[in-house]
Formats: C-alpha cells, sequence, structure tokens
C-alpha cells in the first residue's frame, strides 16, 4: 500500500463514510442548535447588561464589569468543566448540552456586553441631548435614538467575535455532547478509522463557511458609516 493509499483508507474510506454519515448529520443538527440558542441568549443578555450600564448607578456598573472581566478572562473549555463536574457538588446538575451552552452564551454575554458598551459610548452626546430635547425620557432615547445608532457600530466586532464564539461549540464533545465534533469521535472509535473526523471537518465546513461569508455581507451592509 502506497502513502496515498494509507492515506486514503485511513482518512477517505468510503465504506467508513457510508456507515457514520448519518451520526455526523445528527451531529450537525444537534450544533446548529446549540449555536442558535448559544447566539439567541449571549446577544440578548449582552445588550441587556450594556444597557443597565447606561444607567450610571456606580455598584451596579461595577457588578457588571467585573462579572464581564470574568468570563472574557476564563477559557470556555474551564466553564463548561466547571459547570459540568463543578456545580452537581453544590446540588445543581446540568446535562452536557446545557452546561455547553451555559458557558458559550456567558461568554458571548461577556464580549457583547463590551462591543454594545463601546457603541453606546461611541454615539455622539448631542444625539442624547436631542432626545432629551425633543421629550424623551432615558429610555425611550435609549431605545430610539442611541441604540439602533450603537447596534451599527458593534455589528463588525461583533459578529467576528459571534462567529468565533459559536465555534467553540465543538468543546461540548468533552462533556459527551454529541454535536459534529462528538459524533465524529464517536464513530472513530466505533470504527476504528479516522474517516469520521474528515467527516466532521465537511460538516463545519458546510456549517461555518456560509455563516463567516453571510457575516462578512452583514459587516459591509449595515456597518457604521460616518
Amino acid at each position: 500500500m502506497t502513502g496515498w493509499e494509507g492515506f486514503a483508507f485511513s482518512f477517505l474510506n468510503a465504506r467508513v463514510a457510508a456507515q457514520y454519515w448519518p451520526k455526523i448529520v445528527e451531529g450537525l443538527g444537534l450544533t446548529v442548535v446549540l449555536a442558535a440558542l448559544v447566539v439567541v441568549a449571549g446577544l440578548a443578555l449582552g445588550l441587556l447588561l450594556a444597557v443597565l450600564r447606561a444607567f450610571g448607578l456606580r455598584v451596579l456598573n461595577w457588578a457588571i464589569i467585573f462579572t464581564v472581566d470574568l468570563f472574557r478572562a476564563l477559557p470556555p473549555l474551564v466553564l463548561i468543566v466547571l459547570i459540568y463536574f463543578g456545580l452537581p457538588a453544590a446540588g445543581i446538575g446540568f446535562s452536557g448540552f446545557w452546561a455547553t451552552w451555559l458557558a458559550l452564551t456567558l461568554v458571548l454575554m461577556a464580549f457583547a456586553e463590551e462591543i454594545f458598551w463601546a457603541g453606546i459610548c461611541a454615539v455622539p452626546k448631542g444625539q442624547w441631548e436631542a432626545g432629551r430635547a425633543v421629550g424623551l425620557r432615558f429610555l425611550p432615547t435609549m431605545r430610539l435614538v442611541v441604540l439602533p445608532q450603537a447596534v451599527r457600530i458593534a455589528i463588525p466586532p461583533l459578529t467576528n467575535r459571534t462567529i468565533a464564539i459559536t465555534k467553540g461549540t465543538a468543546l461540548g464533545s468533552v462533556v459527551a455532547v454529541a454535536e459534529i465534533l462528538g459524533a465524529a469521535q464517536s464513530a472513530m472509535a466505533f470504527s476504528g478509522n479516522p474517516t469520521p473526523l474528515m467527516l466532521g471537518a465537511v460538516a463545519y465546513l458546510a456549517l461555518f463557511l456560509p455563516v463567516v461569508v453571510a457575516g462578512r455581507w452583514v459587516e459591509t451592509r449595515f456597518a457604521w458609516r460616518r
């Protein structure tokens, strides 16, 4: 068996691929669900914290800054392990899926809050004054005047950070989540052949390459232009 034939047998084995591709497809579906839940919850919580921070309450701001810095500093894998293996000791148990979701959501929330807050701070002070001048209170001014501008400013960094964090769904394989990587590792163990890992790589490309392209379009289409 030549070098290429050995590579093809190990990584491009048609028999193994035909047997295990349904498992990879199931993992792809689970990855999509997990990533979607992370994005929705992480962005919503990040925006909420940024808005709360805009109230200027010192104690609340300190608490938000501490929380955000904490989850920005901790690696997602460490959070997943702490939540999955550590919290049961305190009587709080999570499945592997929800432990991964919570960890990635907290990380995305932390980065999203900083990005949204930077967007809010970048809106000229005159926009606040204009809202007040037409009789709007703080929250209507924030919702109708400031946030639309802040979100457009935040789109480019937010898009990149969201894509980077959602790719972390692969870390769920550490706590037995059968997403793409988890399904590929399981299939490789049963088959004794690494072809399922190649299938997993193809599945990740099929999932995230369109997301990256769509993210680039969103950046150019909706990014703030001065």
